[in-house]
This record gives C-alpha cells, structure tokens and sequence, in this order.
C-alpha cells in the first residue's frame, strides 16, 4: 500500500478560505442560510468553515448543525456488521431556509442522496446546495455534482481519499491511497 500527499496543510488552509470566500459571495450575510455537516466526516470541514466564516469574516449568524445519515444510506442493511448512529444536531428551522450540505469526499454520491432524504424530516428547504472537499468525479453512481469543490481528483475505484483534520488526527491533509 502506497500513499501519495494529495494536500498539505498550507494547500488545505487556502481552498478553506477559498470556499469560506465563495460561500460569503452567494450567501452575503447567511441570514436565510445554514450549514448542515454530514456525519461523521463532514462535520470536521463544516465545523472548520463555521468557525472561519464567523472569526476570519466577520459574519455573525452562521448557523451550523450536523446530519447522521446512517438509516437513510440505500446500504446500510447490507454489512455484516451493525451499524452504530451517530448524532444528529440540528437546533434551527429548515423550512424555507437555503442549505450547504458539506462533506469531506464526494465519492459515489450515495451518502447526499440519503442526505436530501433525511433533511425532509426537518422541513422542506428552498434551496440546497452542495460542498465538497474532495470531488472523485470518475466515481459517481448518481447524477450529484458539488456546487463548491475544494479540489476535484481523479482517482480509480482501487485507490481511496482519506482526509485527515488537526482536529481528529493531528495534522490537516489529504492522502490518495493505493491498495
């Protein structure tokens, strides 16, 4: 097994602003909108951008929650193992509210559909949008394509996209895995 350095901590801190940034332009003041982390991976880039919007930006009222889409997944029955839930952790309306979805890899696109299904049993949104760290785009299985991409990779179905955060592993970056 091999692994090669994808992003740096440097290069991980730039698209981070980078994506803040684009954020702030199509949202302005987040007043209608709100940032919704998919358990459990995306919750670390949702938390991160939260936190950089409100301290580096200046933007006051960015609301954050976090979705466990573990029932909503079209394979969870499918392991041998038994799946353990995690949190959801969303204290706000939804209702007519513009969402980001954020996650860390977007991969095959499964874990955004089951993500659109289980926001429904917190409102009907007006708009949702999506936000990816890493977009794998020779991977999609369903038609979902990232509205803000930190970086698109083109990597085949053997190899694997592990990010890590400083927060959960020590250090900020990103791996391309050959098994």
């Amino acid at each position: 097994m091999s692994q090669k350095v994808l992003l740096n901590s440097k290069e991980v801190n730039i698209i981070l602003h980078r994506l803040a940034c684009q954020l702030i332009e199509n949202h302005n003041n987040f007043e209608n909108t709100v940032l919704i982390g998919i358990q459990p991976r995306g919750t670390f880039l949702a938390n991160r951008l939260a936190q950089m919007l409100r301290e580096d930006y200046k933007i006051k009222n960015v609301k954050l929650g976090h979705l466990d889409i573990t029932f909503f997944r079209d394979d969870f029955r499918r392991g041998e193992k038994p799946l353990e839930a995690n949190t959801t952790d969303i204290d706000f309306l939804v209702e007519d509210k513009n969402i980001v979805f954020i996650d860390d890899v977007l991969y095959t696109g499964r874990s955004i559909r089951a993500a659109l299904t289980a926001i429904q049993s917190f409102g009907r949104p007006n708009e949702i949008e999506l936000l990816t760290l890493i977009d794998r785009r020779f991977s999609r299985h369903l038609p979902i394509q990232p509205n803000y991409r930190g970086r698109q990779v083109d990597a085949i179905n053997e190899e694997k996209v592990k990010v890590n955060w400083k927060e959960h592993g020590g250090e900020d970056v990103v791996y391309l895995i050959n098994k």
